[in-house]
Parts: structure tokens; sequence; C-alpha cells
């Protein structure tokens, strides 16, 4: 009798197997070559069953397509896909979509969220890697695609609209997990914006000619390393967002800001360099923030510090060359120095007769009348006249005179050099 029940129970089996094989999309997972022109693309997709492979031959394939099952595209190289100004280019409603090697362009321009790739909140996992993206109005528009990958793509935005028209090179809204990474980003409104996320990646990108490089707006638990802005309106624009990882990036020619932070709190920023921007470094309202390491270089102004910002912890910085090395607006008294290290000022004439590397004397980068300057700009007139100089002297004799503001009670002897590599 168990030996009978065995013997059906393994029929059953079989014939199960045998009907799941014979049902679409569960047989086995193929490689399918799609020869280019006209609607080809669109109907393979719809032929195709979850887990196969579409390869693309070099050519033009009309869009947009929808892909609704977890499908593989590779292109060869030479294959573009055409959205032909309407809507989105790529739209991804699946999990676990890979798109490969693919040059995207043309997408519609009409509604905010037309993009070359959509990826929808059911597509999770998504890759879109080693793409060209081009004329399209955001480039990849991560909707809420948990864990999707941008990764090793060159997108290239509009320039033909105004700056409130245009759209984001990458766009990244409440996707947990999503990461940017090695994208070389030009054109558009900002490089890759990220709104209402967490633990987000963005590693090694490239961008330049945006209005921002990097923008956060409520964006938490997140990294933002090693990548480079260059001839932006911004480099790295924070905002409303804590306990983020800014490390090793650079700023360079970056109009008014290389690094602001406004309402953001908890940050890690270390081992950056920025340089030749209006200001190097803006704070505003921005609280617990631990400055360590940075190189700021070239700015007319090397941290412009404002709006009740505290408990910020400023330690092993280099302030080289800067016009103005501090722009502090407030009466409270700060020390930037941490566990008796402080840091490099390159216009402090200090000594340091014990050679411990730490100057023999405080730094102060401010006096009254700096302030007086900045409430009234015509002041810098009177700048080199005799009151001005007897005002400075007796402040530097009598420190008392001083009023609040920023000082570094063990300011460093040399800088600390950069820890990124700066590339060409």
């Amino acid at each position: 009798m168990i030996r009978k029940q065995h013997s059906r129970s393994a029929v059953a089996a079989a014939l199960v197997a045998a009907c799941a094989f014979l049902l679409p999309g569960t047989g086995r997972a193929e490689t399918l070559a799609v020869p280019a022109g006209g609607d080809g693309l669109r109907q393979a997709v719809a032929a195709s069953h979850s887990g196969d492979t579409l390869r693309l031959a070099a050519g033009l394939y009309q869009g947009p397509i929808r892909i609704d099952h977890a499908l593989t595209i590779v292109a060869e190289p030479g294959a573009v896909l055409d959205g032909q100004g309407q809507g989105r280019t790529v739209e991804v409603v699946a999990p676990n979509v890979v798109i490969r090697g693919l040059t995207i362009r043309n997408s519609g321009i009409d509604d905010p969220m037309d993009a070359a790739v959509f990826l929808e909140e059911s597509a999770a996992g998504a890759i879109v890697e080693d793409s060209r993206i081009e004329n399209s109005l955001v480039g990849v528009y991560v909707h809420g695609a948990a864990n999707a990958i941008v990764r090793n793509n060159r997108i290239v935005g509009r320039t033909d609209l105004r700056t409130n028209e245009l759209g984001n090179g990458v766009y990244v809204w409440n996707a947990p997990g999503a990461q940017v990474i090695g994208n070389y980003i030009t054109g558009g409104r900002d490089g890759i914006f990220t709104n209402a996320s967490r633990n987000n990646i963005f590693r090694g990108n490239r961008i330049e000619n945006v209005r921002f490089a990097v923008h956060y707006m409520y964006t938490n638990d997140s990294e933002v390393t090693d990548n480079i802005s260059r001839g932006n309106h911004d480099g790295y624009v924070i905002m409303y967002s804590s306990r983020l990882a800014i490390r090793r990036n650079l700023s360079e020619d970056d109009g008014d800001h290389g690094l602001l932070l406004n309402y953001a709190n908890d940050a890690d920023i270390e081992d950056n360099l920025v340089r030749r921007a209006d200001q190097c470094v803006f704070i505003y309202n921005a609280n617990k923030n631990r400055f360590a390491d940075n190189w700021f270089e070239d700015c007319a102004v090397g941290i412009h510090f404002t709006a009740g910002s505290e408990r910020n912890r400023i330690t092993g910085n280099a302030f080289v060359h800067n016009r103005s090395q501090v722009v502090y607006v407030g009466t409270r008294s700060l020390d930037w120095s941490a566990d008796g290290r402080g840091n490099y000022w390159s216009d402090n004439p200090a000594f340091d007769l014990n050679g411990d590397g730490i100057a023999d004397t405080a730094y102060r980068p401010n006096d009254i009348f700096d302030k007086v300057v900045w409430t009234y700009p015509t002041a810098k007139l009177l700048i080199n006249s005799p009151a001005v100089q007897v005002i400075r002297w007796a402040q530097a004799e009598f420190p008392a005179l001083h009023p609040g503001g920023v000082i570094d009670s063990a300011p460093l002897m040399a800088p600390v050099p950069p820890a990124l590599e700066v590339k060409p």
C-alpha cells in the first residue's frame, strides 16, 4: 500500500512538471537575436518570456517600449532606441530587468516624468548600465524602484529649454538602496537629484555643466563618495538630509558653492577637495556635522558659516589662499579644533617653537572690521586707513577686544594633503 502511494505521488509530480513546461513563460530562458528596424524591438519584448535575453544588432529601433516581465536587453555597438519624442522611451514595471549597452534618445518633454528610462516602483533590482542616453528630459528616473543600479552610463541632457523646464540626469525618488555609480553626466538641470529616499550610494560619478552636480532633499543614511563636479553652478547641495557620508569628492570651478549644507545634520564630511568657487563651503542651520581633513582652496570665501549652526566638529581641514578664510555671521564664540588639533590656515603667520606641528598662538580669521565690511560693503574703502590699522593692532594686543566669532585654538603648521586623486 505504501509503495502504491509513493508511485502515484511520483507520477503526479511528473505530470505537474510536464504541464509547467508547456505553459507560456515557464520554459528555459532563451537568448533571442533582434534585427534592427521599425517596430521589431517592441514586438520582441511582447513575444519574449520572463528570464529571456534580447540581443540587439546595430541599427535603429523605434520606441517607446514597455517591459512588464524580467528581461535582459543587451545591445551591440551602434544599437539605438529612439523614443520619437513620446513619453518614456523605456518604461520598466517588472523587477530584475537589465538594460546594457544601448543608446537611448528622444524621450518626450511634456510631462516631468518623461525619461529615457523610467523605473517604476515595481521595477526593484533593475540595472541600467554601459548605455548612452541623450536628448531626453530625464536620463534615468528611479521612481521608487528599490535597489536599482544606474552604472557606467553616459548621460547627455538637453540644453535647449529653460532651467526649470529641464530634467535631471538621474532622478532618485523614494528608492531605498538605489545606487548611481560611475556615470558621466552633462547638461540638463541637476546631475543627480534625490528626494525622499534612504540608503542610497552615489559613487564615482563625473558631472559637468549642470545646475547642481549632486542635489539631496530629504534623503538619509546615504553615501556620496569619489565624485567629480566641474564647471557647475554648485557642486554638492545637501538639504534637509541626515546621516550622510560625504567623502573624497572633488568640486572644481563650480560657480557659487562647492559644498552647501542647509538643514543637514549628523553628516561625516571628510577628505573632500574644493577649489575655485565663490564660496568653498556654505553652512546654513546645519548641526552636529563632522568636517575633517578637507581641502578648501582659491575661493572668495573659504567657509561661510551662519544661521545658528551648532555642535559641528571642524578639524584637520586646510584653508589655502582663500580671499576670506571665514565669514561667520553670529555672536557666539566657536573653537574650530578638537582634541588638541585644529586646522591649517595659509595666512596664519604663526611660529611653532616646540616643533609639535601646532602653532604657538591661536588663530582668529575675523575681527571687528571684517564684520563691519560684511554689513556695510562700502566700508572696504577704509580698509587701509590708519584708524582701521589701530583697531586691528589693539585687537592683536588685547584679545579680549575681539567680538564673538571663530577661533582655532590649535592651528596646524602644515596642511594635510588631499586624500583623493585629482583626475583631468
